[in-house]
C-alpha cells in the first residue's frame, strides 16, 4: 500500500516561485561590474527570470542543453541560476579562474550551447577563441567592443521577451545544473547535479545545525558563484526568502565591510583569505562588523587564531565547513551537539578546527588501505568516504572512477572521526595543494619541471602561508653539473598554467626521500620544509 499523498517533484524554479510569492518584496542587493548597486525583489527577479527562460527558448535552447556561465555574484548570475534551470536546461558555472587551456577543455567537454559572460571575462573567451554564440550580460550602454564572432546583450534579450511564462513541470531527477572539478589530476571532471539533488542540499543547509538560515537573515555569499553554486546559498537563501547580498567582482575587505554594514549582513560565507582581508582591513581602521552574526568558512582549515579573533574581537561565531564539489558542496558543519552547552571557550575553539559533522542526508566512514572501517575515536586516521541524497554517484561522461561498490564516494581526505561524529582532514591523499580555497595538482608541476634539462628530480609540497593558507613550494634535484637558478625554472610555468599556480619558491636539494617502492616521500618532504620562509 503507498500513502496518499500528492506527487509534487522537487523542482529549482518551485524554490524562486515560493519566494516570489511569499518574500516578493525582500531584496536581492546586487553590486554590479558596471558599478551601480542593483537592487530588486524576489517577485522581480522571478519575472526577469521568466523572460530569460523565453529568450532562451528563441535562442533555441532545450531541456538537457547546457548553459555555460562565466560570472560574478551578480543579479545577472541569480536569474540565469533560475531561468536555465527552471527551463530544463542544465546552468554550467564555469571557474575563471582555471588555466584558459582548462576553460576550454571544460566548455567542449560539457557541450555548451552557448555561454553568457560578465564583461571582465570577454577578453578570456577572445582568448579561448570560442566560436559559440556569447550573451554578454550587462545593458546596451556598456556592451564591450569584441572579435567574437556571435555576441548577444542581456538586457536587450530579455527586453525582447515578456514574463507571461509557466515553469514546466520536470523530472525532479533530470540535470539542472553542472561545476567542473579542479582536475588536480588529469583533466577536470564535470559534476551534473539534479533538480532533486538541489533543492534537498539546500533545505538541509538551512536548518539550525547547519547554516541556521531564516527569512530574518541578510545572508551574503563571498564564495564566488561559479564554486560549486556558491555553497548553495543562492538556492537556500531563496528557500527561506532571506534577504541576498550579491558582492560582485570586489572582494577586498573594505568592498566587503561596506557591503556588510550597509545591507546589515548577519551572515556570510567563504574561504578564509576573504575573511583575513576583511580581518586586516577592520584592524587598520579600528572598525567591525555590527550586523555580522555568523560566518561561514570552507574551502581550507580554518586557522583557529582566526576563529579567537573573529568571536572576540568581532563578536561573529565561525562555522567552520567542509565539502566538495561531487556534493554539492555540503558535507558537515562543525556547529554544537546537545551536551556542549558548558563548553569552554577555549574548548569550544578547540572543537572549531575539526570540520564538522554531517547533518541527515550525508553519512560518511573512514577506511584503512585495505577497506577496513577505522573506529570513531578521534584518533585513528583513513580515507573518508561519503553517500547521500546530494552526491554524485559518477561523472559526466562516465569519467573517473571514485565510487565502490557500495555506493560510497572516495573522497581523497585522510580524516579522523571522534566520538561524537566531528570529522577532522588530517591529509590529502592525492597530494593536491589548497591555496585560498583551490586545489593546485602538484604532479602537474612537477612534470613541468621534470621537463627542464637541468632538473634530475622535481617535488612539489604545500607550505604554510599567512594569507592563501597554504602556497607550492618547489624542491629540485639538479641534473649533475646543472647550474639552472630558481628563476629560470620559475618561467618555465609561465603560459602552461594559470598564474596562481605558478610555486612561490624552489628549493634546492641533493636528493628526495623515497618509499621501498620508489615513490616520493612527500610526507617527509613537508615535514623538513614545516618551517620554510617563503618570499613575501
Amino acid at each position: 500500500m503507498r500513502g496518499i499523498m500528492m506527487d509534487q517533484p522537487l523542482l529549482i524554479s518551485s524554490v524562486l516561485e515560493y519566494a516570489a510569492k511569499y518574500h516578493g518584496t525582500t531584496e536581492i542587493v546586487s553590486q554590479t561590474v558596471e558599478g551601480p548597486v542593483h537592487r530588486y525583489g524576489y517577485a522581480e527577479a522571478q519575472a526577469r527570470a521568466k523572460k530569460l527562460a523565453r529568450a532562451l527558448a528563441a535562442l533555441g535552447i532545450g531541456e538537457g542543453d547546457r548553459v555555460g556561465t562565466l560570472a560574478w555574484n551578480g543579479f545577472r548570475h541569480y536569474e540565469l541560476y533560475y531561468g536555465v534551470s527552471g527551463m530544463g536546461a542544465v546552468c554550467h558555472m564555469i571557474n575563471p579562474r582555471l588555466f584558459p587551456g582548462q576553460i576550454s577543455y571544460i566548455v567542449d567537454h560539457a557541450g555548451d550551447s552557448l555561454i553568457f559572460a560578465d564583461t571582465t571575462f570577454v577578453p578570456l573567451l577572445e582568448e579561448i577563441g570560442t566560436a559559440g554564440v556569447v550573451v554578454v550580460m550587462t545593458d546596451e550602454d556598456h556592451m564591450p567592443d569584441t572579435s567574437l564572432p556571435c555576441v548577444h546583450c542581456y538586457e536587450a534579450l530579455l527586453a525582447s521577451q515578456d514574463d507571461d511564462y509557466e515553469w514546466p513541470r520536470l523530472d525532479e531527477n533530470a540535470a539542472s545544473s553542472m561545476c567542473y572539478s579542479s582536475g588536480t589530476t588529469g583533466n577536470p571532471k564535470g559534476v551534473l547535479y539534479s533538480h532533486r539533488s538541489t533543492v534537498l542540499h539546500a533545505w538541509a543547509s538551512a536548518v539550525p545545525d547547519m547554516l541556521g538560515l531564516s527569512a530574518k537573515d541578510s545572508v551574503m555569499p563571498a564564495v564566488p558563484m561559479f564554486h560549486v553554486n556558491a555553497w548553495g546559498l543562492p538556492y537556500a537563501a531563496t528557500m527561506v526568502g532571506a534577504k541576498l547580498v550579491l558582492p560582485g567582482a570586489r572582494m577586498d575587505g573594505e568592498s566587503l565591510h561596506r557591503l556588510i554594514e550597509n545591507e546589515r549582513v548577519t551572515l556570510s560565507a567563504g574561504v578564509p583569505t576573504v575573511w583575513l582581508g576583511l580581518l586586516d582591513y577592520m584592524e587598520r581602521t579600528d572598525k567591525t562588523v555590527e550586523s555580522l552574526e555568523r560566518c561561514v568558512i570552507g574551502g581550507s582549515a580554518t586557522p583557529r587564531a582566526m576563529s579567537v579573533e573573529m568571536e572576540e574581537k568581532h563578536g561573529v561565531r565561525v562555522l567552520h565547513a567542509w565539502g566538495m564539489t561531487e556534493m554539492s558542496p555540503l558535507g558537515t558543519v562543525n556547529t554544537a551537539k546537545h551536551g556542549m552547552e558548558d563548553e569552554t571557550s577555549e574548548q569550544r575553539y578547540d572543537r572549531q578546527v575539526k570540520q564538522g559533522r554531517p547533518c541527515y542526508g550525508v553519512d560518511m566512514e573512514i577506511v584503512d588501505d585495505e577497506g577496513r572501517k577505522l573506529p570513531w575515536d578521534g584518533q585513528a586516521f583513513g580515507e573518508l568516504k561519503v553517500r547521500g541524497y546530494w552526491v554524485c554517484e559518477g561523472y559526466y561522461g562516465g569519467e573517473g572512477d571514485s565510487h565502490d561498490a557500495e555506493g560510497w564516494f572516495s573522497t581523497g581526505d585522510v580524516s579522523t572521526i571522534d566520538a561524537d561524529g566531528y570529522m577532522q582532514v588530517t591529509d590529502r591523499s592525492k597530494d593536491v595543494i589548497k591555496s585560498g580555497g583551490e586545489w593546485i595538482s602538484s604532479i602537474d608541476l612537477e612534470n613541468i619541471a621534470v621537463g627542464h634539462p637541468g632538473v634530475f628530480e622535481a617535488a612539489v609540497i604545500g607550505v604554510r602561508h599567512p594569507k592563501w593558507d597554504e602556497r607550492p613550494l618547489l624542491v629540485v634535484v639538479r641534473n649533475e653539473g646543472s647550474e639552472v637558478t630558481a628563476e629560470e625554472l620559475l618561467s618555465c610555468y609561465e603560459g602552461k598554467v594559470a598564474s596562481w599556480w605558478i610555486p612561490d619558491d624552489v628549493a634546492f636539494v641533493d636528493e628526495l626521500p623515497h618509499t621501498a617502492t620508489g615513490k616520493l616521500l612527500k610526507m617527509e618532504l613537508r615535514e623538513k620544509f614545516a618551517d620554510y620562509e617563503l618570499p613575501s
